[in-house]
């Protein structure tokens, strides 16, 4: 009942009757099942006048559903042709996706080609300059072979 629990309903009634006294409680619950009746009657009274005003005016309960049900399908025809479009939509966008995917792979090979170039040329040119380091620290006069030093 509107989220109300059993023990805040309890705690709710023993606030009304620590406020209003035993005497009165029976007549605000007399008189507040007096308005919700009066209220039911109301609501059912403009219930009535709208279906007698419907009625007056030539609508009757199977047109109005008519008039529902189209109104309800040309609603879910604009849906379909507004969303039926994407398949154009996501044929470009693959489109993209692929030539995205290719430009990347074809800039990912050169950049690995030039990669492998670069490291070539350096460790070529690694090894000549160790080999010129050894030729400039060794002299080429003497060789050396066990105890013995000989010239050349």
């Amino acid at each position: 009942m509107f989220g109300i629990g059993g023990g805040e309903l309890i705690f709710i009634m023993f606030v009304v009757l620590m406020l209003f006294g035993s005497d009165k409680v029976p007549e605000i619950a007399r008189t507040m099942g007096k308005a919700m009746a009066q209220l039911k009657n109301a609501t059912n009274d403009i219930k009535s006048e709208i279906q007698k005003g419907a009625d007056a005016n030539g609508f009757d309960q199977k047109m109005l559903s008519d008039l529902t049900n189209n109104i309800t399908s040309e609603i879910n025809s604009v849906k379909s042709n507004l969303l039926g479009d994407t398949n154009v939509l996501s044929g470009i966008s693959s489109t993209f996706t692929s030539e995205i995917n290719k430009t990347k792979s074809d800039l990912l090979g050169e950049t690995t080609t030039s990669i492998t170039e670069v490291s070539t040329t350096v460790s070529v040119e690694i090894d000549k300059s160790k080999d010129n380091l050894i030729a400039e620290t060794i002299p080429e006069t003497e060789e050396s072979v066990g105890p013995i030093k000989r010239k050349k």
